[in-house]
Parts: structure tokens; sequence; C-alpha cells
């Protein structure tokens, strides 16, 4: 499954490898592709993805607003 997010905050490439990073200890994320110019992010997953987890994790990280 693919979800398409919006990532606020994101303005270089430390931005993206950042999450990127971030999203593979989070359970049920396959791959996490970031365009940090647009903050567009293609998240797949399996069934166990949790957004609200998702959201937790990234907006932790202090300088980013997960938007779906």
């Amino acid at each position: 499954m693919k979800t398409t997010i919006t990532i606020k905050g994101t303005h270089c490439s430390s931005c993206k490898s950042v999450i990127e990073d971030v999203c593979k200890d989070i359970s049920g994320v396959k791959k996490c592709t970031v365009d940090f110019k647009t903050g567009k992010t293609i998240v797949e997953h399996d069934a166990s993805f949790d957004m609200n987890t998702f959201k937790k994790e990234i907006e932790s990280l202090g300088e980013y607003k997960v938007q779906k």
C-alpha cells in the first residue's frame, strides 16, 4: 500500500535524510520517499501501518508538521 502525506517544514536534503531514516524504524513502513522542496512524502507500508504513530514520530523531531 502507498499513502501520500505532506510534511511541512522540510527545506533541505538533510530534512529528507532525517525523515527517511526515522521512517525505517516505524512499524509497518517498508519505504519512505520525501521530496523536501514540496514536503510530499510517499510512504509504502503494510496493513500494520498506523498514521498516528507515524505522525508522532516525525513531529517529535521538532520542526515538522504532518498533514494528510
